[in-house]
């Protein structure tokens, strides 16, 4: 099964793009007119999108070569990218306005580091907004081979209540019909994720396949939670 980790929109079907794009669209209104920090920003194209709307955006990935194509592609008067480790974020505190981290996480040795190091950066009044996949248990030897941890959600919050005074979760899904929903929970095999063919057939439920949903077909809402596939945590200090 593959795992696509580095999205470079260019060169990725427009349905990936738009479920991790969907998440800075959620975080954009919490970022308007303010200095942000993007925590794992990848290749850059979250960074630009806020931009259009923050004072000052800068995006960080331990990634060099992420960061040069971030700063090829996305750079502009008010988005800057650095080559940083989220472990040790090399900025002052009281920083930024907002952090957004969207994916991150997971991928960490030791996320309590950088959830530390995160609200350090923040200003009083200081907002986080950052995702994990929605796992049922915790584990240390997740199927994916690029994370090291996935947390279950009452562990992703308590990990954030360590940090924040105030935590927020909404869950991430697509919009599916009944008759979609029905489909999934008849497949106690998996053979979705296994069969290219039967996830392309998803559009005879009434839902469009992953390779084709946009931004509208995704939500995020504070209910059903349970039926997420990511988990997305609004944080202040």
């Amino acid at each position: 099964m593959a795992y696509p980790e580095r999205i470079v929109p260019d060169e990725t079907e427009a349905g990936v793009v738009a479920l991790h794009l969907r998440r800075y669209e959620f975080a954009r209104p919490f970022c308007e007119g303010l200095d942000v920090l993007d925590a794992a920003c990848g290749v850059g194209y979250g960074s630009a999108y806020l931009a259009a709307s923050a004072r000052r955006v800068v995006g960080v990935d331990v990634d060099e070569e992420a960061i040069a194509y971030a700063r090829r592609r996305y750079s502009g008067d008010n988005v800057e990218f650095e080559t940083q480790d989220l472990h040790e974020l090399d900025f002052a505190p009281g920083s930024f306005d907002a952090v957004v981290s969207f994916e991150s996480v997971e991928h960490l040795e030791r996320p309590e580091a950088f959830l530390a190091r995160a609200a350090e950066v923040l200003r009083p009044g200081g907002v986080l907004v950052a995702s994990t996949p929605h796992v049922r248990e915790t584990t240390r030897s997740p199927a994916n081979p690029h994370h090291r941890v996935e947390l279950s959600r009452a562990d992703f919050e308590a990990l954030l209540r360590r940090h924040f005074t105030s935590v927020e979760l909404y869950g991430q899904r697509r919009v599916e019909t009944r008759r979609h929903r029905l489909a999934r929970r008849l497949d106690v095999l998996g053979l979705r994720r296994r069969l290219p063919f039967l996830r392309r057939a998803a559009s005879l439920t009434g839902t469009a396949p992953t390779e084709a949903v946009a931004l509208e077909d995704i939500e995020i809402a504070r209910d059903g939670i349970e039926r997420a596939t990511e988990l997305v945590a609004v944080c202040r200090r």
